[in-house]
């Protein structure tokens, strides 16, 4: 059956699956960390922007103390967030993310978007979101010119520093990842981006196929954590489909864990979000079996091109400025 790790263009090894942190409550945060280190979880997803790392922080040293794990066997990723895309903020911010987390070193440090805002002090507001001032008359986000390039720079010398293990990007397309390319001294080692069946990218995971670039994909079941927010409706979950169903029904699994299978088949790790202890075991459940070509290309043809994270949509709605990344 299929390898549990990615193998990196530095030479590591990256969980196929890890567990999302996005909007996991502050509260069972740390407690859900520890679960899944029980239930055998190495990867764990981070973000600045979750606002939650020091609960992550506080539950991976339970875990380590409790001696579920070490720290080497652990993968860590965290990102960059898009007020701090200035060359001087980018290890000050990585320092707060290490801080909070407990940790001397990230595994992996993404920039979380191509997109640039300006500098909010730590001690104004952290982690900043995207506001520039939420207490402005008419409060909105506020872009800052900053090259990418010198971002980069920037994230190669926290490398450098030993801060972080590997560096990356997430919400890239092709084209600004064949820009960073032409100049990159520390290629990027992965690329973190929204993958599942109604969102194939398959162009995009070609591309860095043959970049030598590992994928990440986050919102691997679609449409689950938009339906809180507005941003996608309960008749968009591909789980309903009657085609992932019948797959189901076929292998004896959930319609998640055969969207979960679909993802680390095609050669892309994954970070689901859960905080319950049956979907933490279901979801590192997917292993011992196989999908067909057949099956793998049922699941891929129910694509649509539908991307729910994406700020050319939710920025202006909610942050009263058009911002579109991905035309």
């Amino acid at each position: 059956m299929q390898e549990r790790d990615l193998r990196l263009n530095a030479g590591q090894t990256l969980p196929f699956v890890g567990l999302g942190t996005w909007k996991l409550d502050r509260a069972i945060v740390a407690a859900t960390v520890v679960e899944a280190v029980r239930c055998g979880y190495r990867h764990f997803d981070c973000a600045c922007d979750y606002g939650n790392e020091a609960e992550v922080g506080a539950g991976l040293r339970s875990a380590m103390e409790a001696g579920l794990c070490q720290r080497e066997e652990l993968w860590i990723t965290s990102k960059l967030w898009n007020t701090y895309h200035r060359p001087e903020n980018v290890r000050p911010a990585l320092e707060r993310s290490l801080c909070d987390l407990g940790l001397a070193y990230l595994d992996l440090y993404l920039i979380h978007f191509p997109i640039a805002m300006k500098f909010v002090p730590f001690d104004n507001r952290y982690p900043p979101e995207w506001f520039f001032d939420p207490h402005a008359a008419e409060p909105r986000m506020e872009p800052d010119p900053v090259p990418i390039r010198e971002t980069w720079e920037a994230m190669q010398q926290v490398a450098d520093a030993g801060l972080v293990r590997n560096i990356g990007v997430s919400n890239f397309g092709c084209s600004l990842l064949r820009d960073l390319l032409s100049y990159a001294r520390v290629r990027p080692a992965v690329l973190q981006v929204e993958l599942h069946p109604y969102l194939t990218q398959e162009k995009l995971l070609r591309f860095c196929r043959d970049e030598g670039i590992a994928v990440t994909g986050f919102s691997p079941l679609g449409a689950l954590s938009y339906f809180s927010l507005g941003m996608a409706t309960p008749d968009e979950s591909v789980l309903a489909t009657d085609s992932v169903r019948e797959i189901a029904v076929r292998h004896g699994r959930t319609p998640a864990q055969i969207v979960l299978r679909w993802g680390v088949q095609r050669g892309t790790a994954i970070v689901p979000k859960t905080a319950q202890a049956q979907h933490l075991r279901e979801n590192l459940a997917i292993f011992d079996f196989q999908l067909t070509e057949s099956e793998m290309q049922t699941i891929s043809k129910l694509n649509r091109n539908r991307r729910f994270n994406d700020p050319g949509e939710f920025c202006e709605k909610a942050f009263n400025r058009f911002f579109p990344i991905y035309e």
